[in-house]
């Protein structure tokens, strides 16, 4: 009896050429959604390419001219810090962030500033209508005849705006609410999103047209929709903060044309969005020095912040402790609290501990260790820490203070704010810098009695 020959797979995806016999939702070999289609379909994986005459031959990298790919400033310094300096002509930037941070706030702010220094920018807005920009460009001051709005979500159509206003500078908000024609599926799906974006780069590498894509995030903060976006754009920034206060951060995840590690800071305001060109002091208490405080300095990117650790104890009978954090790692808190009770004879068994940031700024460096060590000392000790001291450290089991990176920028920014005396590892050990002389001076004129 002759043998049935085994049916032609019927399905095929398109990134990497998976076949299967059945349709998917998503590959099971690159994992890419919305990319199995049927075999008769092209698919762009071929066997064989026939070579092709190009129409522009290679040239050596020394004869390349990059003077019209000079950067350009967007009007916004922190942007353009976080940027590398500003806009390059022809990058594809994506911002991503929470809903309601304020994604459309700061790139509103971006284009009325590039419009103020006679740049025509077109700002295309597929989840608000024009009337909607308007207004809240009349809130935030962004109002300039040089920047054009558009309500769209046809692909082709704001190519078509594009090609009509022939801006210096495009905004599109957001990339997951437009469709194009020549994918199928609704907006926001990976196929859409990887079709939209493709047309929008091509653009703007044919024309040296910058071009800030805005992206949603999913519930775990990722970027939504196929993981390629991240790769296709030149940069990509996310924008965060916590709702709770005004403050908010643009950090570089990705950076073709410079560091990923500058932070650029900001205050959402009722009239719109601030620049906040020297946060230092949002991040200090004020008044008298009080027991249970220090000041660390931390590393946002490549800038140098103090901010005031804040500790609380209370003795309690109670079998289990309380450990209460905000804004600090629970579970650095609880090691440092170990080697405080081990290392240093600091008796915490018998109290609830409370640990916090001043500003709602979040610590998740270890070089913050010897700043909630000293807190939290003082805070059982009642002895309050000298506004002129602050620490940089990170605490090993073995009670040691080791270095932390960018140690140089760190002293050099205590340094600037006043701060004269800075504990490091220099020091030794967590027991040595609590019976620092700049802390025994501070309890002997609180109590009278020597240590720390």
């Amino acid at each position: 009896m002759p043998t049935r020959k085994a049916a032609p797979p019927a399905y095929r995806c398109t990134e990497c050429g998976w076949t299967t016999a059945k349709w998917a939702g998503r590959c099971a070999e690159c994992q890419q959604w919305g990319t199995v289609v049927e075999a008769a379909t092209e698919t762009g994986i071929v066997r064989q390419v026939s070579a092709v005459a190009p129409t522009r031959s290679a040239r050596p990298i020394t004869t390349i001219d990059t003077r019209d790919a000079q950067r350009r400033t967007s009007g916004v310094a922190e942007f353009d810090r976080v940027l590398g300096g500003g806009l390059v002509p022809g990058a594809a930037i994506l911002l991503s962030g929470e809903p309601g941070v304020g994604k459309s706030t700061l790139l509103l702010e971006v284009a009325a500033q590039s419009a103020r220094a006679g740049r025509r920018v077109l700002y295309a807005s597929g989840e608000e209508s024009t009337a909607q920009v308007r207004l809240r460009a009349e809130r935030t001051g962004a109002l300039h005849d040089e920047l054009y709005l558009a309500s769209e979500t046809d692909l082709a159509t704001i190519l078509g705006h594009i090609d009509e206003t022939r801006p210096d500078l495009v905004i599109v908000d957001s990339v997951q609410t437009v469709t194009s024609s020549l994918s199928d599926g609704a907006a926001g799906q990976p196929a859409q999103v990887r079709e939209v974006a493709a047309s929008l780069i091509r653009v703007a590498k044919e024309r040296d047209l910058p071009i800030i894509i805005v992206g949603h995030v999913t519930k775990d903060g990722q970027v939504a929709g196929p993981r390629i976006l991240e790769h296709l754009v030149d940069v990509v920034c996310h924008f965060e903060g916590d709702r709770q206060t005004s403050l908010r951060f643009v950090r570089a995840l990705k950076n073709r044309f410079g560091p990923t590690d500058e932070v650029g800071c900001f205050d959402m305001t009722g009239s719109g969005i601030v620049e906040v060109a020297d946060p230092s002091a949002l991040f200090l208490g004020t008044g008298a020095p009080v027991a249970g405080t220090c000041v660390a300095i931390a590393m946002e990117g490549r800038r140098a912040l103090p901010v005031e650790v804040q500790a609380l104890t209370i003795h309690t009978g109670a079998p289990n402790p309380r450990r209460v954090v905000s804004g600090v790692d629970a579970s650095r808190v609880a090691m440092v609290l170990a080697v405080l009770e081990r290392r240093a004879g600091v008796k915490l068994s018998d109290c609830d501990v409370y640990v916090s940031t001043v500003g709602g700024v979040r610590l998740t460096e270890p070089a913050a260790d010897l700043a909630i060590a000293i807190a939290v000392a003082g805070a059982v000790r009642e002895s309050a820490v000298p506004r002129q001291v602050a620490a940089i450290g990170e605490l090993s089991l073995a009670g040691e203070i080791r270095h932390v990176t960018q140690a140089p920028q760190r002293h050099s920014e205590a340094e600037r704010l006043g701060y004269r005396t800075v504990l490091d590892a220099s020091v030794g050990t967590i027991a040595k810098a609590l019976r620092h002389p700049s802390l025994i001076a501070a309890r002997t004129r609180d109590e009278g009695e020597p240590g720390f």
